[in-house]
């Protein structure tokens, strides 16, 4: 499996009300220790957001995703996680919460490049 790099990713979900379980995929998150990568993508799909919550304050779901960027770059701008290395920053963002942006359960799989194995998983996952 010469080329082939472990990877794990998770969906970025929206849950306006935790208690119902019902959500919107609008991003992934991928961890590839071997290529040294962490990166997330996500759309904010304001009316699809607000036809399923109507509740929901857009700017603030579009902020707590925005944070989840500058996790993955790390550095100052993320605050005192950005000091974690990649995999700590993975298991951090990917930690069971009872938010309204969560991520889903983490999954593996096999890829050459990461980059374009996030931009397929998106393609499926939240645009498809």
């Amino acid at each position: 499996m010469h080329g082939r790099h472990l990877f794990e990713y998770a969906v970025i979900r929206v849950v306006p009300r935790v208690e119902r379980e019902e959500f919107l995929n609008a991003g992934v998150i991928l961890y590839c220790a071997e290529q040294k990568f962490l990166e997330a993508v996500f759309v904010v799909d304001e009316l699809r957001i607000s036809a399923f919550a109507k509740e929901l304050d857009i700017k603030d779901v579009e902020a707590s995703l925005q944070s989840i960027k500058r996790i993955c770059a790390g550095g100052k701008d993320a605050g005192p996680i950005g000091a974690y290395s990649l995999a700590e920053r993975f298991r951090w963002l990917t930690a069971t919460r009872s938010t309204v942006v969560q991520a889903s359960c983490v999954h593996p799989g096999l890829c050459v490049d990461a980059g374009e194995t996030l931009k397929r998983l998106f393609e499926e996952l939240v645009e498809g």
